[in-house]
């Protein structure tokens, strides 16, 4: 208290009373005008491509590829609406965009194999379309926080073989970068396709699937991938289209379904260990009709020998096949399952007649390639093959195959590959176990 008494006295003593105003005046001024100033330093500015708007809109990116196997759309930002019941894709956009994205609408099957006329048949058709007035469209009534791709399990699906390179492979390479976040929407539903590869979707995606054509509710995302990007080639991922590969793909499965077996057996020349060897059988087409002899003598060989079939318990089979060192098997959907083998396992593929070499190639030699699965495969003669049993030795199905193949796939499906079985010349087929045997030395 004293020392401000002090300071007024000084204060009064150096100034007079008039002076002493023109202070108290300046000071408030001056007072004033900083305030003014931080207000206008500090004071964010608006955004010019935002003035008269009360919130800028979200820049929306379409992108629709056409692909030699199948067609896609990725769309990202906007407000995208799924309307089941017209099967559309809507976009909202402002008129801008519109304009700049003329060709933009689409129609979508979302299936991976649109070369084949008979499975896409089968595919729901989507269109993606844009739209300008958002007020002349549905309105949503189940919004989305994570992206949603939209794919079919029409066309093929139920065919293990199908199934992985047409669906799950592909789905895996779209998928795999959400981390989980991610939501599967899905046309054409299969509800023993789902409960078949449960466990594979669930690892993808961390929540249920969607049945989108019988929704009443119209879903809207930011995010939405129509259709699957794949590889060209058979049971394959392109490295350079996708930050995935076979490799990792593989990897993903021993994951998903606990498979402890990493690389097939080394063996020794002591003779102690024995490596395992699988024989895939089928009951309907294309079935081995002398297993137990060709069993025998595998075991002759020093094989431990496993004769089984493929069937909707995926994770069972699978710890099967992972099991093994070598898998052997007739041309088919059950070879499929080499996705399971150790890495330098060995897959033995039995060729039946009817010039099958080129889509046993395609479908299983060069996809063996980047799984880092050696391959063999042995052509059985015509003596070995049933269809000696059902046409006589001068028919074209015996001595001409490519007059059966030019009268189109199902043609050459119906003969070779659902009447065929084979009987394999045990002799002959002995120099392809043994030269299995000096692969698993290497």
């Amino acid at each position: 208290m004293g020392e401000k008494i002090m300071y007024d006295t000084i204060f009064a003593k150096s100034f007079s009373r008039s002076d002493q105003k023109k202070l108290g005046y300046g000071a408030f001024l001056g007072c004033l005008f900083i305030a003014l100033s931080f207000c206008l330093v500090f004071k964010p500015y608006p955004d010019p491509l935002s003035v008269g708007f009360k919130s800028a809109p979200k820049i929306m990116n379409l992108v629709c590829t056409s692909e030699k196997r199948s067609d896609f759309c990725e769309i990202n930002g906007g407000d995208i609406r799924i309307d089941a019941k017209s099967s559309t894709v809507l976009i909202t956009a402002s008129s801008q965009e519109s304009i700049m994205e003329e060709n933009s609408s689409r129609v979508i099957r979302p299936y991976t194999r649109k070369e084949d006329e008979y499975a896409m048949n089968t595919v729901r058709k989507w269109s993606v379309k844009h739209v300008v007035d958002s007020n002349t469209i549905p309105q949503c009534n189940k919004n989305h926080s994570v992206p949603a791709i939209l794919f079919s399990l029409g066309g093929y699906s139920g065919n293990n073989y199908h199934d992985f390179t047409d669906i799950i492979i592909p789905l895996y390479s779209n998928a795999r970068l959400f981390d989980g976040e991610v939501k599967f929407l899905i046309t054409n539903r299969n509800p023993r396709w789902i409960k078949k590869f449960q466990i594979l979707v669930q690892n993808l995606s961390n929540y249920e699937v969607i049945d989108i054509d019988n929704e009443e509710n119209i879903h809207c995302f930011t995010s939405v991938i129509v259709g699957l990007k794949r590889s060209p080639q058979e049971l394959s991922i392109d490295p350079s289209k996708s930050p995935y590969s076979m490799k990792d793909f593989r990897q993903f499965l021993r994951s998903a379904y606990s498979l402890n077996k990493t690389t097939a057996i080394k063996m020794e020349d002591d003779g102690k260990t024995r490596p395992r060897l699988l024989i895939i059988s089928r009951n309907r087409t294309r079935t081995f009709s002398n297993t137990e002899e060709i069993a025998r003598m595998a075991r002759n060989l020093g094989y431990e020998v496993m004769v089984a079939e493929a069937d909707r318990n995926v994770k069972r089979f699978a710890q099967i096949v992972n099991s093994c060192d070598v898998m052997m098997g007739v041309h088919g959907a059950g070879l499929a399952n080499m996705v399971f083998l150790p890495e330098n396992a060995i897959l033995i593929q039995i060729i039946p007649i009817g010039r099958v070499d080129w889509p046993a190639k395609n479908a299983f030699e060069e996809p063996s390639k980047d799984m880092n699965i050696r391959y063999l495969d042995y052509k059985i003669k015509t003596e070995e093959s049933s269809l000696i049993t059902q046409y006589p030795p001068e028919h074209e199905v015996l001595n001409n195959p490519s007059s059966i193949w030019k009268q189109g796939w199902l043609a050459f499906k119906a003969v070779y590959l659902d009447k065929q079985d084979v009987n394999l010349d045990i002799k002959r087929f002995r120099l392809t176990l043994l030269r299995a045997l000096e692969l698993l030395h290497q």
